[in-house]
């Protein structure tokens, strides 16, 4: 048992679209990561996920609509729904998903991180 300090965490890394472990409950992990430009179409079949917006905006796009998050907002995408996440300046974002979900869901990209780093 151990507090985490989420700016401390953040500083530590400067690459984007690359999710970093920072705590797991319950089956579910706590992830930081770093949006800048535009992420791929996906979907999560199996798990629902949440995005907590620390620093900056961003735009969460679907089919139909686009939201914008800006900083202390979150937004819960349901499993099912296809998104992408696209931002014109560096936003830092906390995410707390299943363990089962992959960065890209169903699809397989050069951004898919299968394997993630713990800070």
């Amino acid at each position: 048992m151990e507090k985490v300090n989420v700016l401390e965490k953040l500083n530590l890394f400067s690459d984007h679209w690359n999710p970093k472990i920072v705590g797991e409950l319950n089956g579910q992990q706590v992830k930081l990561v770093k949006f800048l430009g535009e992420f791929i179409w996906h979907l999560h079949e199996n798990e629902d996920e949440l995005f907590y917006v620390l620093k900056g905006k961003f735009k969460m796009q679907f089919r139909d609509r686009e939201v914008e998050i800006g900083e202390n907002e979150f937004l819960i995408v349901p499993k099912g729904i296809e998104h992408r996440s696209a931002s014109d300046e560096e936003v830092w974002v906390m995410i707390f998903e299943p363990k089962s979900a992959l960065n890209t869901g169903n699809i397989e990209s050069e951004l898919t991180k299968k394997i993630l780093e713990k800070l």
